[in-house]
């Protein structure tokens, strides 16, 4: 069973997979003299941080979970 904010990190990593791509892709043509990209392509190359802050709110979803089931399991003494 996958963990609350597991698939908010898997989606995050995929989207900075991309825009790592997109931004290895836009870089090129600087580095081999052709023509650049359109303007548009940089704004591909902010999927990184997108992906990286879906990824993040992923990571604090499964700490606040992680911090709900710790507090359930601790029963007050009496």
């Amino acid at each position: 069973m996958a963990a609350p904010g597991d698939r908010l990190i898997r989606a995050g990593a995929i989207v900075f997979f991309l825009g790592t791509v997109a931004t290895l892709v836009t870089v090129a043509p600087l580095f081999l003299g052709t023509t650049p990209f359109p303007t548009y392509m940089f704004g591909l190359s902010m999927l990184m941080g997108v992906g990286f802050l879906i990824a993040g709110a992923g990571v604090f979803q499964s700490i606040a979970a992680g911090r709900r089931q710790a507090r359930g399991a601790v029963e007050p003494s009496r």
